[in-house]
């Protein structure tokens, strides 16, 4: 599918470069024979999962060093639209040299925000957020496979959407990142409740413990609790606002929080970062940083981790912040 196959290009505008990229020329599509994984001297792992509500379905294929449980190598085959592959192309990507139980952690936002070409745009539009649903769940089949287990056995998360399979944690996560105020936006973004419409609200035909708009109703109070309280602490520490701070009280802020908040998990996991400049391009303002020690090297440093950064910071600071891994 080529942009000027269509008659206007408009469309296009709200996809990012790289979905338009691995839609056209995926990296990772094929399969993996049991000759090849035999070759690599890991176990052929095949998982099928499909959504049936939109009509998607794919194939995740994993040759796996049972020695370490790592995975060799990842590919998918992808019976839906081009976001579905696009999307497929990327969460095989992540897979490849993680363990089983690393893989198992990969989301649906760390799948979408990394075909995302810069941290602050979606990467697809609303409507088409689902397409990375799958992954999810067709990473967990891979594991259950591997591990001989129920897939449920993986689902730590409380599922509020079984239809497009979508968690407690993922909602509130995509409320708080994107600024969500209706129920429709998060159905536009997650497309949760788009179809049996049971957990929008008391009254369908399941019964659920929470509902979509309870769920929006609790994290728009805690966001705007934070944002009074973020307020009121740096009223009564006599601290400027972020725009009316030198570049060196800048720093020194963004330091502190990532000293209390950020650097603690880094380090645990052998890793570190350091601050290499804020430049303001209003309305945003943008905080270049470096990775040290083993998040130098870990693809989900321009993905997961780099999310949770940017949302602490945001939270603590300034909601017009972003980070830029250089």
């Amino acid at each position: 599918m080529a942009k000027n196959s269509l008659i206007s290009g408009s469309i296009w505008d709200e996809y990012s470069n790289q979905v338009v990229n691995r839609m056209n020329n995926p990296k990772h599509q094929g399969e993996i024979t049991e000759e090849k994984a035999a070759e690599l001297g890991a176990k052929l792992i095949v998982a099928d999962f499909g959504a049936e509500s939109c009509g998607d379905a794919v194939r995740l294929y994993w040759a796996v060093d049972e020695n370490t449980d790592k995975i060799l190598e990842s590919k998918f085959k992808s019976f839906g639209c081009g976001t579905a592959i696009a999307s497929s192309d990327v969460m095989a990507e992540l897979c490849i040299g993680k363990t089983v139980d690393e893989a198992v952690k990969i989301t649906n936002i760390d799948v979408e925000f990394a075909l995302r070409d810069t941290p602050d745009i979606p990467a697809v539009p609303p409507q088409k957020m689902h397409c990375s649903v799958m992954a999810y769940d067709v990473i967990k089949k891979a594991a259950a496979e591997y591990k001989g287990v129920d897939m449920e056995s993986f689902e730590e998360e409380q599922i509020v959407c079984e239809c497009a399979r979508v968690s407690l944690a993922t909602l509130k996560e995509v409320i708080k990142i994107n600024d969500l105020k209706t129920v429709e936006e998060i159905t536009d973004y997650t497309k949760a409740g788009a179809f049996c419409k049971s957990c929008i609200k008391p009254g369908g035909h399941e019964a659920k413990d929470i509902y979509l708009v309870d769920i929006l109703k609790d994290v728009r109070a805690e966001m705007e609790h934070n944002k009074l309280k973020t307020a009121a602490d740096a009223s009564a520490s006599g601290q400027a606002s972020f725009d009316k701070m030198t570049l060196v009280q800048r720093i020194k802020a963004v330091d502190a929080v990532i000293d209390s908040d950020i650097r603690p998990m880094l380090v645990m996991d052998g890793g570190d970062m350091e601050i290499i400049d804020i430049k303001e391009n209003l309305p945003h303002y943008d905080i270049y940083i470096r990775y040290l020690g083993s998040c130098s090297g870990c693809s989900s440093g321009s993905t997961g981790t780099l999310f949770a950064i940017e949302s602490v910071l945001q939270q603590k600071i300034d909601e017009n912040l972003r980070v830029l891994p250089i």
